[in-house]
């Protein structure tokens, strides 16, 4: 299941909204793989062991058989956290880690903070996406590296955001109408990390409270309910399957690219190096036209046949269709 962050997706564009569409998946297929920006609802989380938590530049790679995954009962989570968090913020991110060790017993650790500020900029493109820039990209993988170096498996990161660059996208975004302004900078980050390092990883910002505000959309509720974003990534990382090469991935219970069944995405936002991978090597393409975004790269744009649905659970059901081996084109099924 893919949702391209930072694009305005109806669904999987706010805190976690997607999470409802991918247990569905999940049962209908028994295994489903996806990324952060599908499952993290900030202080809001969803445990599922047939879901696998796969950062967005890894999935690319297991798409295109670079990578395996091997399912991990446990994770240990380093964390890394910008020179530029305030005392305060970054005693409440500590403070989380620290709850999620002693309430939920995940193994967290160590603790690193970046030699100097990561300098975080967001901008926007010409089609309305999100994206974003790093001043100090070294610091970052230099940070990551103590992590690995002294025991982390897996990488969440915590890095300064601006807290209002643009108080009209904010707004909109709040109100459930806009982009979300920060996915285009935290998909950098953690890009670059998975890429760098090899080990699972995720990220969150950090950033001031807000004002309540009335007329919040239900979909961006869950990142205005604690002090961080933190929680779903520790959590989710806390069982991702460890990455591993794919020339040298053998045994029982790896997940391998070639048997991949099915690849669902909005259907505006194909163009992903995920989505097009498989495209490639005949894997179905379910492309949800419920799931309206600011791009227009559809199957009919780049020439690919797709299966059309109208929502998540028409996808599902078309999942749980092929998993049966049953014709889509069948009558009964239409």
């Amino acid at each position: 299941m893919v949702v391209p962050t930072g694009v305005g997706c109806r669904v999987g564009g706010f805190a976690g909204d997607a999470l409802p569409a991918a247990r569905l998946l999940a049962a209908a297929s028994g295994c489903l793989i996806t990324h952060p920006n599908v499952l993290n609802a900030a202080a809001l989380y969803w445990s599922d062991p047939r879901i696998h938590y796969v950062e967005g530049w890894a999935l690319n790679r297991f798409a295109c058989g670079d990578l395996a995954l091997a399912p991990a009962r446990q994770q240990r989570v380093g964390l890394v956290l910008d020179r530029a968090i305030e005392e305060p913020l970054r005693l409440r991110h500590l403070q989380v880690a620290q709850a999620c060790g002693a309430s939920l017993g995940l193994s967290i650790g160590p603790v690193v903070t970046t030699e100097e500020p990561l300098g975080v900029g967001l901008g926007w493109g010409g089609s309305g996406t999100s994206w974003g820039s790093l001043q100090a990209p070294g610091a970052l993988l230099r940070a990551g590296e103590k992590v690995v170096e002294g025991g982390g498996t897996a990488l969440a990161v915590v890095a300064r955001f601006p807290d209002d660059p643009d108080g009209g996208a904010l707004e909109a975004y709040r109100h459930g109408a806009g982009v979300d302004g920060l996915a285009g900078a935290e998909a950098v980050i953690s890009h670059l990390l998975s890429h760098h390092l090899g080990v699972p990883c995720a990220h969150a910002p950090a950033l001031a409270p807000l004002p309540p505000d009335p007329l919040l959309d239900p979909r961006a509720a869950a990142e205005e309910l604690g002090h961080t974003f933190l929680p779903c990534v520790l959590v989710g990382l806390s069982r991702a399957p460890d990455l591993v090469a794919a020339g040298a991935a053998h045994g029982p219970g790896l997940l391998h690219g070639d048997q991949l069944g099915a690849v669902v995405a909005p259907a505006g936002a194909l163009g992903g190096e995920a989505v097009l991978a498989c495209a490639e090597r005949g894997v179905p393409l379910i492309a949800v036209t419920g799931n309206s975004c600011v791009l227009q790269v559809d199957g009919a744009a780049l020439g690919l046949p797709v299966v059309e649905a109208s929502s998540y659970a028409e996808a599902a059901g078309q999942v749980l269709a092929l998993r049966e081996g049953l014709a889509l084109e069948t009558r009964a099924l239409r």
